[in-house]
């Protein structure tokens, strides 16, 4: 479970939607599919066309996982932050009626713009 009171995922890195499909594909809807998908060392995010799913890889093994789903539905504002010239990391913050906030960190040539319009088209 996403703990809310420190809800940061810092230095998400992309990685193939299959990548992101392997870990979820069990929890998907028939008419769901990945949008982006997202790796830390060990924990994953991904971005559907209905929800964010935060896997949470625990255990030496990380045989155990604890997934938490976000629907888009309960989003009540969201903030992007553009990478610059000497940060080049860009941010994304999302207001969850009921829960709190979840801060995204994504590295590297990660476009924001695009990402703020796909995630625009679920929330608006």
């Amino acid at each position: 479970m996403i703990d809310f009171k420190n809800a940061d995922y810092l230095k998400l890195k992309p990685v193939n939607n299959n990548e992101g499909q392997s870990m979820v594909s069990a929890m998907l809807l028939d008419d769901e599919s990945i949008f982006a998908a997202f790796r830390t060392v060990r924990d994953y995010v991904i971005f559907t066309n209905k929800r964010v799913i935060a896997v949470n890889v625990q255990g030496i093994t990380g045989s155990k996982k604890d997934f938490t789903s976000l629907p888009y539905s309960k989003i009540q504002a969201f903030s992007v932050e553009t990478a610059g010239v000497l940060d080049l990391d860009c941010e994304m913050e999302l207001w969850f009626s009921g829960l709190g906030r979840v801060r995204f960190e994504f590295k590297g040539n990660f476009d924001i713009r695009s990402f703020n319009k796909f995630l625009s088209g679920y929330v608006l």
